[in-house]
């Protein structure tokens, strides 16, 4: 062989070589579109999961990016100009830069390497993306901080004092050890979102030496921020946390009173370009104003309204996020969690070692005086002393770890209520850190739970697939009783299907939304027995007026015969869940009946109500030797046009069905839709 063939080999065999080595990331696509990603390090991780969300939600999240950069009007119209002028009043483009220009190392490697991937996507794959939103492209690391501080500042914490009450909730719950049958713990995740927009879960397993984690995380967010791994994992629920206030001010002369002196607002203005139908642009000047309190959000008359927002300058979420994901026991986790990074949201957690955590996490205020209700209500803006601008530490927020009960539940309710008995007493606190009360959906999963002294986790999937109504539990007996009373032909015949319901609300249930008429009509001052924190899991009960519950018994069953014809109609009649082309008749039903399997509907222009808010992600861990976990998302992982898996997991819903996550790259492989192998970063 001559000495230049033997170069040509060798020259071919390291180019080759090279090659392979600039082999990036891969991601192996299950078969229900959930990317497993494997990269050789933490940018390649996160490349991978900008890449992979991306892949299933390219449309949705540039238009979500557009948005959160205050330039949505400029490339859709006039129907976004709200949402620009908002996102310039609180100056989201400018306190991206500052967190930006200020983020920890972790921060900063997950976020710049996420959005490489976003735009690696979008460049290779630019037929994917609708030619409208192309023009956002390409995506900045500020643009997704921008919609970091949007989604969690605006909407989730400000939305009420801002513009409306926002719609979130979740369930969860921890087990412990001591309570398992297994003796393992267990955790239940169940946020309760809108099934749109902003919203949406991205469920995915990350990767990378060191470190694996399966979870989800809303759309176009950097990391996961429900996950577990082999160690230990956490859920959120929405808290019922004040750290957003809305200040009334005193308009004077040019300015605003404080303190008995005139105070001139801070006026910046921007301008907004508006796309016209005929393609061209409209300039208009947004006018903007400041107090010391924070933006005006509106005037009226003499008065103007000003927001404070806790957090909007924190520059860590994902990398807390990113440590929490890392951890490998309680220690490593809670140290994560004191860096508060994180403005909101409860946490429970469960781990290996058999332990189990709540907290009611985020930036709470302090504050010299007042209660909760004194700062849920419009504040005195001519006093500075209701300014704040420091928060309570870690060690000052409500935790429980380890309760002799043996397990912790939160469905958005107060944290004195997690456990029973009590393990926080609510005067070692300010009386501002949280309200009082115990609505019925967290009282149906305290019921359900206790009912076990030792549960399996067959168990605690069958207690998050219940879907019995605590109220029906609680006031149907009475009522029954009360008809018998006061006799009424429209009553009783009512009375009738409500005698033979199952007190559920499963697809074939009879009597269930005739129940549901009726307690529509029942306020807080026709229980008998109100609330008492004595008895937080069976009160309120009893009905004060049983006459006047015939009545609306009465009125009930004539709107349901007006309406639908019958009085026994079967949920799964009306509820359904569609999405994409699939439809299937639905279970489960609004939380403020005390359903544990939460769904709400909305009414279409036919005769069905169609799911959109409740249940979305669903996962059941059990950390025993091996951790492994049942989960379900049930919109599904995309949204993409022509991605199948938009929609596909609604049968598990109707079915009341879990699947199981895969953890292991054989197991992945067995069910492996396609593989992805990306170029090097």
């Amino acid at each position: 062989m001559s000495i230049r063939i033997i170069f040509l080999i060798l020259f071919c065999f390291g180019t080759t070589a090279i090659q392979a080595q600039e082999k990036g990331p891969e991601i192996l696509w299950d078969n229900y579109g959930v990317p497993h990603i494997y990269g050789k390090d933490l940018q390649e991780q996160y490349f991978a999961f900008g890449w992979a969300q991306m892949e299933n939600h390219a449309n949705l999240m540039l238009q979500l990016y557009g948005k959160a950069r205050g330039r949505a009007s400029e490339y859709w119209g006039a129907a976004f100009l709200e949402s620009d002028q908002k996102v310039l009043l609180f100056d989201l483009p400018g306190l991206a830069e500052y967190i930006y220009r200020n983020q920890d190392n972790v921060s900063r490697i997950v976020l710049d390497a996420f959005v490489k991937g976003l735009n690696a996507y979008a460049r290779i794959h630019p037929n994917e993306i609708a030619d409208s939103l192309k023009q956002v492209l390409p995506v900045s690391a500020h643009d997704v901080i921008s919609h970091l501080e949007k989604v969690i500042g605006l909407e989730f914490l400000a939305g009420e004092d801002i513009y409306y009450a926002a719609k979130a909730g979740s369930n969860a719950i921890a087990i412990s050890a001591s309570r398992s049958a297994s003796g393992n713990a267990m955790l239940l995740t169940n946020p309760h979102l809108p099934w749109s927009d902003f919203f949406l879960w991205f469920e995915a397993h990350l990767n990378s030496p060191g470190f694996s984690a399966y979870g989800v995380t809303l759309i176009g967010a950097p990391a996961l921020t429900m996950a577990f791994n082999e160690q230990l994992g956490w859920a959120h629920t929405v808290n019922p946390i004040d750290a957003s206030d809305r200040y009334e001010l005193v308009l004077h002369d040019d300015g605003y009173l404080l303190d008995g002196n005139t105070v001139p607002f801070e006026k910046k203005e921007s301008e907004i370009r508006i796309k016209q139908p005929d393609g061209s642009i409209k300039v208009q000047i947004f006018q903007r104003e400041y107090a010391k309190q924070g933006p005006v959000i509106r005037k009226e008359g003499q008065k103007a309204f000003a927001v404070r927002i806790a957090g909007m300058k924190n520059t860590g979420i994902p990398g807390q996020y990113h440590k929490m994901a890392a951890a490998k026991n309680l220690g490593e986790f809670e140290s994560a969690l004191s860096m508060l990074q994180i403005p909101m949201f409860n946490i429970l957690y469960a781990d290996k070692a058999g332990n189990i955590l709540y907290l009611f996490g985020g930036n709470i205020p302090i504050r010299a005086e007042g209660d909760w209700s004194f700062w849920k209500k419009n504040l005195d803006g001519t006093r500075s002393k209701y300014i704040w601008d420091q928060y309570h530490r870690y060690a000052h927020l409500p935790r429980v770890v380890n309760p002799p009960s043996g397990y912790l539940q939160n469905c958005n309710d107060p944290p004195w209520t997690c456990t029973f008995p009590p393990a926080l007493n609510p005067d070692n606190f300010p009386p501002y850190m949280a309200p009082h009360g115990m609505h019925f959906r967290a009282q149906r999963a305290m019921n359900l739970i206790r009912q076990y002294p030792s549960i399996t986790r067959e168990q605690l999937i069958d207690c998050k697939f219940n879907t019995g109504m605590e109220s029906a539990d609680r006031f149907l007996d009475d009522l029954l009783e009360a008809v018998k009373m006061f006799p009424d032909t429209a009553a009783s015949a009512a009375a009738r299907v409500l005698q033979s319901w199952d007190r559920l609300t499963d697809a074939d249930s009879r009597g269930a939304m005739l129940f549901t008429k009726w307690f529509d009509k029942i306020t807080g001052n026709m229980f008998r027995i109100p609330w008492n924190e004595e008895k937080p899991f069976s009160t309120p009960n009893g009905l004060a007026n049983p006459e006047l519950a015939v009545k609306l018994l009465a009125e009930a069953s004539e709107e349901m015969k007006r309406e639908y014809g019958s009085l026994d109609l079967e949920w799964g009649a009306v509820h359904h869940f569609s999405m994409n082309g699939f439809d299937y008749r639905a279970n489960g039903g609004p939380g403020q009946y005390g359903i544990f399997r939460t769904i709400d509907y909305f009414a279409g222009p036919d005769a069905k109500k169609r799911a959109f808010f409740g249940d979305t992600y669903i996962a059941v861990t059990e950390f025993g030797k091996t951790t492994s976990a049942q989960v379900a998302l049930g919109y599904g992982n995309a949204t993409q046009p022509g991605n199948r898996h938009s929609g596909d997991q609604l049968v598990l819903f109707a079915e009341k069905k879990l699947r199981n996550a895969l953890l292991k790259r054989e197991d992945v492989l067995n069910n492996l839709e396609k593989k992805e192998v990306l170029d090097k970063p």
